[in-house]
């Protein structure tokens, strides 16, 4: 393994030491330790049952670690308010959940818990960041496309303002047009907004295209970190196995 990511140029956004998942018979991630780069894409690739979604769901609070610490901007996140750790990080998995109702209900909602109201005028704006036009305000949920779902939860993300997108698998339902028009998204809020993206994609040519950095876990463990020419030229031979596909 490489150790951490050579990122010294840039500040972690978040940083794990040492970090530990396990349940009852099962250690899940087994002392993890490195940084996602603030204001970078950073992709985490590796074969099913690696713990790369247990690993996002701790940066995010949905999971609490059994061992080491998360940090965020330099913060335990165990000290945060759970509230304030996930409008800080925001998630998108792959399955996006809706409330019945429309598109504006959807998104009114994530003001709504926090004592706030959703005015017409922000919707749009909103919408038009996630490139959506105006009149799907109306639209009920159920009614989208998958693509459109994820550019909503998106929209949910970016109304609690987050500086930084985890992102579970959120393409790997949508067709080559959809997924092509969610990808343009995310690279333009990073290049606009420099909102920090950390990316779980099974698709190693969207690691390619996306990724600035690039961890590779198996079995609870990151093999290697890197930029993400290391998908290209790995000498870790269990790396160098698992891109061929042999797992």
């Amino acid at each position: 393994m490489n150790g951490e990511l050579h990122t010294s140029i840039y500040e972690p956004a978040i940083h794990l030491q040492r970090v530990s998942f396990e349940t009852a018979n099962m250690k899940i991630i087994d002392e993890v330790t490195g940084s996602f780069p603030k204001q970078q894409i950073t992709v985490l690739v590796g074969p099913s049952g690696a713990g790369k979604t247990t690993l996002l769901k701790m940066c995010n609070g949905l999971l609490n670690p059994t061992g080491g610490e998360i940090y965020l901007d330099g913060k335990p996140i165990k000290e945060m308010v759970p509230t304030e750790l996930r409008r800080r990080a925001g998630m998108v998995l792959q399955q996006t959940p809706m409330i019945e109702g429309t598109v504006y209900d959807n998104l009114a909602l994530t003001l709504r818990l926090q004592g706030k109201e959703l005015h017409q005028e922000k919707a749009c704006e909103i919408l038009d960041q996630v490139g959506l036009e105006h009149h799907y305000l109306q639209h009920d949920s159920d009614s989208l496309s998958g693509g459109q779902r994820q550019k909503v939860s998106i929209a949910r993300t970016l109304l609690n303002k987050s500086d930084i997108l985890l992102l579970d698998e959120i393409t790997s339902a949508l067709d080559p047009s959809s997924l092509h028009e969610v990808e343009e998204l995310i690279r333009s809020l990073h290049e606009i907004h420099g909102i920090t993206v950390v990316w779980i994609t099974h698709n190693l040519e969207q690691a390619k295209r996306m990724g600035h950095y690039v961890w590779i876990m198996m079995n609870g463990k990151v093999k290697e970190t890197g930029e993400i020419s290391v998908l290209d030229h790995s000498e870790n031979p269990e790396v160098q196995s698992f891109l061929r596909g042999d797992f």
